[in-house]
């Protein structure tokens, strides 16, 4: 339990003879909640909630909570016999939150109130009822359980027909589903929220919503954790109803990205991606939206593209999404759902994985991008390295420029290829986030030039952006063939980490490559994937360009790959090799794998053959064995992973790749190098 908005600031409830000893509230609920996180158990609550928990021990080893309805002591937890009553701290909480925050007075609520059904002998009880004004007619019925219990609402619905009830709850402390039964055995989740008690149902459908409503809700929950969102919406919806999950969930953040956008030009700033009483209301006006944000943002979906959530599906999606604010978030937040949403075999097959940001920032911070250059990564995935280096140079030539003079910087130097088309969709989405989305994102095949032909609409627009950067040859044929080719570029700086996974064996593209023939100049029949990277990303860079790629640790370790590094030797200067953690992309894969530092000879500049190679291997990776990433506090110890970790000032995660680029800095400044000044 981390996250300082939700850490409790008690007595301890027992003093022990050391420190470590004292019992306090964080601990006990550490213990009930089987030491998960307070806000993983408890995110229905926000902060202010949990301060009103003074649990008390009663008697040796056993805790106690004061029902503020029943006004007497309920046992919660044996330490001992390790018993714990989480559904009772969950329903404290909810009595508070519905009289505190929705106005009910505790006059019309009831607890563990006896419910029979129809002529059965059997009751059972309701965890909380609310009853009307009249305090005799029950009007909204709660459903405890446990924070490990999944969603089961059909005891829920037993109750609200038993009772003639208009509104349910099922809720573990987490997670929330409302019920609304507007007639006898229809039940609907079209209800936003709860209504107060001096509201009437009509009054949610009622109410607009504005964009600084969204923002007060984000910062009053401490930020959003998008995984765990796409993860509920698998959970409730999206797993059962026949449609590719991650294309659904794009279509819903691209519509949500644009009705914020929009918002800030409407009057009052209201926002109409929200639940609207009819489902099918909902339905249309998010629709518009998503058909509205492809006429904004052209390249991502097809024209003719619409949402495939039946309506009452897509009405629980809203509820989940509708409070959430993208434009301007927490990029690793965002980045880490996109990593959930990729199929695992995906990632496998195509050995496409998303590069850690600690190690991005350190290759950014190495080559220090800086403004005027222009900037490509020509395997982008999720587009990390274009945006970190984006921030780099925002940070040194922009801090004191408009939003536009950014997005200007943005949309005409950062270039990102890649031939999966949800890759490109992911990099597309963050840009959009983190700029203005108009950068040169291309689903396009960088290994091969016949890819880049045709007159699709999306390859002519590639064409057109990219031929400006083309290398100009004063030799007609070779300038007349690169012209055709898109073979030879004149960009500053490269950064990227290209799939390790497959082999070429296309004869037609294997022409294209030195790399592809043997001693004899005979073309071979197959050549691994990165290997080729390795040759095209050098004819990405004009003279004097440098770039940092991720490699297997063998090109640069193995005998029989001397003959790259002779080769790379002769194109360019080796700056830095930086050897990564094995952990480093686990859970997808232990390769070892090494970055390679490089700058490309200048025009007129002979090889060196004697010159110092910065040299350097990492001893924490930020990540275990399995593959989790490892957070420490400022004693240094591990603490838990929980939402929202990554914005926690007292928590970072445990790698040495920043000492690592600070070292890199002083030696190339020792040296000389152009771009670090």
């Amino acid at each position: 339990m981390t996250n300082n908005k939700y850490r409790i600031e008690e007595k301890p409830l027992i003093t022990g003879e050391k420190p470590e000893e004292a019992i306090t509230v964080e601990k006990l609920l550490g213990w009930i909640f089987r030491d998960a996180s307070i806000k993983d158990r408890l995110g229905e609550f926000s902060p202010q909630y949990l301060k009103y928990l003074t649990p008390f021990q009663k008697e040796p080893d056993k805790f106690y909570i004061r029902c503020i309805k029943r006004n007497k002591d309920i046992f919660i937890y044996d330490r001992k016999k390790n018993i714990a009553k989480p559904e009772e701290i969950i329903r404290q909480l909810w009595l508070k939150k519905l009289t505190k925050e929705y106005g009910y007075s505790l006059e019309r609520i009831e607890v563990e109130k006896s419910v029979q059904f129809g002529r059965e002998i059997r009751t059972k009880a309701a965890d909380i009822v609310i009853y009307k004004k009249d305090r005799i007619t029950p009007y909204i019925i709660f459903e405890l359980k446990n924070p490990n219990e999944k969603r089961a609402i059909e005891q829920l619905k037993g109750y609200l027909n038993a009772e003639g009830c208009e509104i349910g709850i099922w809720s573990n402390g987490s997670d929330k589903v409302i019920l609304y039964r507007p007639y006898p055995k229809e039940f609907s989740d079209t209800l936003p929220d709860i209504p107060k008690a001096s509201q009437i149902i009509d009054d949610l459908f009622a109410v607009k919503k504005t964009l600084k409503d969204v923002e007060k809700k984000v910062r009053e929950e401490g930020g959003f954790d998008l995984k765990w969102i796409i993860q509920r919406l698998e959970e409730l919806v999206l797993a059962n109803a026949g449609v590719d999950v991650f294309n659904e969930v794009f279509k819903l953040i691209y519509a949500k990205l644009y009705d914020e956008k929009e918002a800030k030009e409407r009057r009052q700033g209201e926002v109409k991606f929200r639940k609207y009483k009819d489902p099918q209301k909902s339905y249309d006006i998010i629709n518009d939206l998503f058909k509205n944000s492809i006429e904004e943002w052209p390249g991502t979906f097809d024209k003719i593209e619409k949402i495939n959530l039946s309506p009452e599906h897509l009405q629980v999606c809203i509820g989940l999404l509708e409070n959430i604010k993208l434009f301007g978030s927490d990029l690793e937040v965002i980045d880490a759902a996109f990593e959930y949403l990729m199929p695992e075999a995906a990632k496998t097959k195509k050995g496409q994985y998303f590069t850690p940001r600690h190690i991005i920032r350190m290759c950014v911070k190495m080559l220090n991008s800086e403004d005027k250059e222009y900037i490509i990564d020509p395997a982008c995935g999720s587009g990390g390295f274009l945006i970190h280096a984006m921030y780099r140079v925002w940070e040194k030539d922009y801090e004191n420029t408009t939003w536009k003079a950014k997005y200007s910087y943005a949309n005409k130097y950062l270039f990102g290829l890649d031939f999966d088309d949800k890759m490109k969709k992911i990099s597309q989405a963050l840009m959009l986030i983190a700029g203005d989305g108009r950068s040169h994102i291309f689903k396009l095949n960088s290994l091969d030039a016949r890819d880049w032909q045709g007159d699709e609409e999306e390859k002519e627009k590639a064409r057109s952006e990219l031929r400006p950067l083309l290398t100009h040859f004063r030799n007609f044929e070779e300038d007349k063939e690169n012209q055709k080719t898109f073979r030879h570029f004149n960009f500053n700086l490269l950064l990227t980490n290209p799939p390790f996974a497959g082999e070429i064996r296309d004869q037609a593209m294997l022409r294209q490559y030195f790399f592809s023939k043997n001693k004899r100049g005979h073309l071979k029949d197959k050549v691994e994937r990165h290997i080729l990277f390795i040759e095209r990303c050098l004819d990405f860079l004009k003279p004097g360009g440098r770039m940092a790629i991720v490699l297997p640790q063998g090109i640069l370790n193995n005998t029989n790959t001397e003959y790259i590094r002779n080769w790379l030797f002769d194109k360019a200067r080796i700056l830095a090799v930086i050897g990564l953690h094995g952990n480093t992309f686990k859970p997808h894969t232990g390769t070892k794998t090494s970055v390679l530092f490089l700058q490309k000879w200048h025009k007129d500049e002979k090889p060196i053959d004697d010159y110092p190679i910065f040299m350097a291997v990492s001893k924490k990776s930020g990540k275990d064995n399995s593959g989790e990433y490892i957070f420490i506090d400022k004693n240094g110890r591990r603490v838990k992973s929980e939402r929202g970790i990554f914005k926690n000032p007292n928590i970072k995660l445990d790698h040495d790749l920043d000492d690592i680029a600070e070292a890199f800095v002083k030696f190339a400044k020792k040296q000389k190098f152009s771009f670090c000044r």
